[in-house]
């Protein structure tokens, strides 16, 4: 039973929100900590109490890209509605799945197609599992990707039912390659409807087309079970699998959790996933509850993503339709090591500290370092405001503490305050509403974001 005037601590508040959102200021942070911490996670996970964001003025301002030719527009439509839906889970799965559903525009080269792909795991990435392999293997860019539309009866295609069960439901070792064929011949016949040639009127739309004439009727036997199986019934049997349920188990783990995988945790998310009848929203209630989860914090590095869009929301920036840059937002990512709608193979990203090597690191720091230090930034300007407001001068150690407060309650480790404050290079106190005092918070802010601590989430 959830108490309704139960208070949660605002540290945990902000863990949540790091985790299952994109990050808030503390002022965000400290009105939600009214609310008992279980009523949050209900409102994070239950999206269709919230509407979805009216997009028609960043139309009107944005006209340069409205014939949604460009990936970038697209990338850049989704970089802003990470950082202003009232619904964050919904992009935050969306974004979790496309990494585990890697399709690319590197081969697609269709951003109509591109931008359904995407649309897909948004609509459907907090629902039943099922339902979410269904619509992915009925996905035209899928099909595309994963040459689904060459998988005929006299010549099947192997391609997507083998990635079907290596990468998207089960893992190498639980499946053997006669079970491949097999999924493959259930799959013969689901294609996609011929792409027009873009020229001269643009791309149009593709759809998913099943031709009878061309699916092998003949019986089949995968993963033990015998019948004249399509690809529903495969999806069916793949997703009442053990191993799936490991699989997905592991997924939620590794995007939500840590990067250092704990069998136990997993097994337990696995329970969950089997009890529920694979559905996700119910599996994340359990998984954002849970002590271990809780105790999870800064122990997981942000994509690239996440650090664009964490920054941003903490600046104030991007949230009204009326500001430009937001290609810029997404080139950002790309330049980082996550191009949004482009990954690199059919394995998606590498994760966890891959994300913070030399080069990727300068590209986060330099970014975060620009758009948080900007004291005209709005949200930046608030925090500023926050700082110095009922004080008259506080000491380098107040001002820092008071800088991570405001950033979401960052914690700095001793030698990286150490660090900071060499860098800092200010012993005496500070006198507030000076320019001196302006541009110390700016220093401190872009020293902050600079720690290997701003890196995790």
């Amino acid at each position: 039973m959830v108490l309704l005037n139960q208070k949660t601590d605002v540290e945990l508040v902000g863990h949540l929100m790091r985790r299952a959102a994109f990050g808030e200021p503390i002022d965000r942070l400290e009105e939600k900590a009214s609310s008992a911490y279980e009523a949050l996670v209900d409102d994070l996970i239950n999206v269709d109490k919230f509407p979805r964001l009216n997009e028609d003025l960043l139309e009107r301002h944005n006209i340069q890209h409205a014939d949604e030719e460009s990936r970038q527009w697209t990338r850049a439509r989704w970089i802003y509605r990470m950082i202003n839906s009232e619904r964050p889970l919904e992009e935050k799965v969306a974004l979790m799945w496309h990494d585990v559903f890697a399709t690319g525009d590197s081969k697609v080269g269709n951003n109509p197609m591109m931008r359904t792909h995407y649309e897909m795991l948004r609509d459907y990435g907090l629902g039943n599992f099922r339902n979410l392999l269904l619509a992915l293997a009925k996905d035209p860019a899928m099909i595309y990707w994963l040459d689904q539309q060459m998988n005929h009866a006299e010549a099947p295609n192997e391609n997507f039912g083998r990635e079907l069960l290596e990468l998207f439901s089960m893992g190498i070792g639980n499946y053997t390659e006669e079970d491949v064929k097999e999924c493959a011949r259930a799959f013969t016949g689901w294609t996609k409807s011929q792409t027009i040639p873009r020229y001269p009127n643009g791309f149009f739309d593709s759809e998913f087309i099943f031709r009878e004439e061309d699916h092998d009727n003949g019986p089949k036997t995968f993963l033990g079970e015998t019948g004249n199986f399509n690809g529903d019934d495969i999806i069916d049997i793949i997703v009442k699998q053990p191993a799936t349920a490991q699989f997905v188990a592991a997924q939620i783990y590794d995007f939500f959790v840590s990067d250092d995988p704990d069998a136990a945790r997993i097994d337990d998310i696995a329970r969950v996933f089997i009890e529920s009848e694979y559905v996700i929203t119910d599996v994340l209630r359990f998984v954002f509850n849970s002590d271990f989860f809780k105790e999870s914090r800064f122990n997981k590095v942000k994509s690239p993503a996440e650090l664009v869009v964490g920054t941003a929301i903490l600046a104030g920036r991007h949230q009204t339709p009326y500001e430009f840059g937001l290609t810029k937002m997404a080139t950002a990512t790309k330049n980082m090591g996550q191009d949004l709608l482009n990954p690199p193979t059919v394995e998606g990203w590498h994760t966890g500290r891959e994300w913070i090597d030399s080069s990727y690191l300068v590209e986060r720091i330099n970014f975060s370092s620009k758009m948080i230090g900007d004291l005209e930034a709005p949200g930046t300007s608030k925090m500023l405001d926050r700082i110095s407001t009922n004080r008259v001068s506080m000491t380098p150690d107040e001002l820092l503490d008071a800088c991570l407060s405001e950033m979401g309650k960052i914690h700095l480790k001793s030698p990286s305050r150490t660090i900071l404050f060499e860098e800092l290079n200010v012993t005496s106190d500070l006198t507030c509403g000076t320019e001196e005092f302006e541009a110390v918070v700016s220093q401190v802010l872009r020293l902050i974001v600079s720690s290997r601590e701003y890196q995790f989430a």
